[in-house]
């Protein structure tokens, strides 16, 4: 599974940005998917991550972005996204997309880094 992310950047605290991950190769719908972060110094952290349901999904979100943070998937065009709202000096980090077998769970996923496939990372620094 090739994943790439996309929409990093640099935004002043408060402000937001909408992170995009495509896969090559792989239909999405058939994954667990999410969002991981690793800030400089730091070890990387799960921050959400959304089960294949359709209609009502299970998503997990760490408590540092809950509120803020909401992930999606795009059926139709593959695609998953974080769109991260209020963004913080603590949100800087480089993002990566991840992608799992469908019978690992959200919370496996998120918090035990049961994770198959990596893509590359997009970095998002928040500062004024």
């Amino acid at each position: 599974v090739q994943l790439v992310e996309s929409g990093g950047g640099l935004v002043e605290p408060g402000g937001s940005l909408r992170l995009s991950c495509a896969a090559a190769g792989v239909d999405l719908d058939y994954w667990t998917v999410g969002w991981f972060r690793q800030a400089p110094g730091k070890e990387r952290e799960g921050v959400s991550c959304i089960d294949m349901g359709v209609s009502n999904p299970k998503t997990y979100y760490d408590d540092s972005v809950k509120g803020r943070f909401i992930i999606s998937r795009d059926s139709a065009k593959d695609m998953v996204y974080l769109e991260m709202n209020n963004l913080k000096s603590e949100d800087t980090a480089v993002y990566f997309c991840a992608a799992s077998h469908p019978h690992i769970t959200v919370q496996n996923m998120c918090i035990r880094h049961r994770v198959r496939s990596w893509g590359r990372g997009t970095q998002v620094t928040v500062s004024s």
